[in-house]
């Protein structure tokens, strides 16, 4: 018998795989074509305090090997949240990890207040969002402001806090120290890259909004290194995502550092994905005859 099950937090996840946000809904849809319940957590797509419209469209574009997306966090606000959604949850045995948006620091700690009391397990902090109060920079650019929105954050939350951070930055060490010194309980990496396309037809841009996240296969190998590096830089769990395709994939970013891992653009391609890489690291441990997941976090040589 092979134990598959890693602690985040004090949270114990059956399995390390779970849904990168944004890409699965609530996993309503998706429930469908996945049994939510052999998912080690669902990661819901974000929410803020106040139902926020999103970017105009065209907001979605393919690219080589992945996507570029300029969704703008559209989502139902907390209130619909917690009357539809997260009842929805509770009728699967999975894990639950709410990512929270938001413009202002007191946006965050309201969504993460009127958590409090609800079935979620974990909170995962989205600081890739614009600062309004900083000129639109985003929260996880400045090392600094991640300590002090962390610090702040963990104040108001009762359940365990993830920081999601931004690769967007000259150093990604320098970000997660900050989130580890500002009290985070674990850190999420790497959220989508920054990238434009053009419509050499029409002369325009793909994306309305000019620019848009990359994400997808062709970002993996960039998010592996930095999951790597912020592995020898903090001591608290990773849960690294960027471009998993493939059992193949999640390991990497496990013998890298990561106690677990979250599937994002595959979803949309296969909505199978996160249940194809389950099976396929089981499969892996048994040829391997590794008896733990947790014996290959970190493993590499």
């Amino acid at each position: 018998m092979y134990n598959m099950s890693v602690e985040i937090a004090g949270v114990e996840l059956k399995n390390p795989v779970m849904t990168a946000s944004g890409t699965f809904g609530s996993g309503m849809e998706y429930s469908e074509f996945v049994d939510l319940s052999r998912l080690g957590a669902v990661v819901t797509k974000g929410v803020a305090n106040v139902p926020w419209p999103g970017n105009p469209v065209p907001r979605v574009a393919e690219t080589a090997a992945g996507m570029m997306n300029a969704i703008g966090l559209q989502n139902p606000g907390i209130d619909t949240f917690c009357s539809r959604d997260l009842p929805f949850l509770q009728n699967y045995d999975t894990k639950v990890v709410v990512n929270v948006c938001g413009r202002s620091v007191e946006d965050y700690c309201e969504v993460v207040e009127r958590l409090a009391e609800e079935p979620a397990d974990l909170l995962e902090i989205n600081i890739s969002c614009p600062n309004v109060k900083c000129g639109g920079i985003s929260f996880g650019q400045v090392p600094s402001s991640v300590e002090a929105i962390t610090k702040e954050i963990k104040k108001h939350a009762k359940q365990p806090v993830i920081m999601k951070l931004s690769p967007n930055v000259t150093d990604i060490t320098e970000i997660a120290r900050a989130a580890e010194a500002g009290g985070a309980d674990a850190v999420s990496l790497i959220n989508t890259l920054t990238g434009m396309k053009i419509d050499v037809q029409r002369r325009t841009f793909a994306l309305a909004n000019r620019t848009g996240g990359v994400s997808g296969p062709a970002i993996h190998p960039i998010a592996v290194r930095m999951v790597w590096q912020t592995a020898q830089a903090v001591k608290i769990p990773i849960i690294g995502m960027g471009g998993i395709a493939t059992a193949e994939d999640a390991l990497e970013f496990i013998l890298a550092g990561a106690t677990a891992v979250a599937v994002g653009t595959s979803n949309f391609r296969n909505p199978r994905t996160t249940l194809d890489v389950i099976e396929g690291m089981e499969r892996y441990m048994e040829a391997q005859h590794v008896k733990d997941i947790r014996e290959l976090i970190g493993a590499v040589k």
